[in-house]
């Protein structure tokens, strides 16, 4: 039985999908553009903005589903430009500490929006 996991404090879903997904121990956070939650509108122009917006809403669906970014066990990110995987890996962490997630990084054409950075996660509540 999987249960949805929701909040107003991270991007409504754009399309037809779940913000989040409880499924056993395990929640699968969807992926995660720039959006600000207020406005739903796009930050862009200043990518560590960018990445950090993204942080902060997985951030938000983590704590509505009962834990933190701690319980982060695997993330992928996906970039249109692989230049900014330093500043990614900088920012990141701020928001993680050791040990870290399992991660994946993407060099991809183009994300929804037209968004420069996007992120999931699984998270683990075990």
């Amino acid at each position: 039985m999987s249960i949805v996991i929701h909040t107003k404090n991270a991007p409504q879903a754009i399309g037809t999908y779940s913000q989040a997904m409880r499924a056993g121990d395990l929640v699968f956070v969807s992926g995660q553009i720039p959006l600000d939650p207020a406005t739903g509108t796009l930050i862009t122009g200043d990518i560590e903005a960018e990445i950090r917006r993204v942080f902060d809403n997985l951030k938000s669906i983590a704590e509505a589903a009962g834990t933190t970014l701690a319980a982060c066990v695997k993330l992928s990110v996906f970039l249109t430009d692989l230049s900014h995987f330093a500043k990614v890996n900088e920012i990141m962490a701020t928001y993680f500490s050791m040990p870290y997630p399992a991660r994946a990084a993407i060099g991809v054409a183009a994300l929804p929006r037209g968004a420069r950075v996007e992120m999931e996660c699984i998270l683990s509540l075990a």
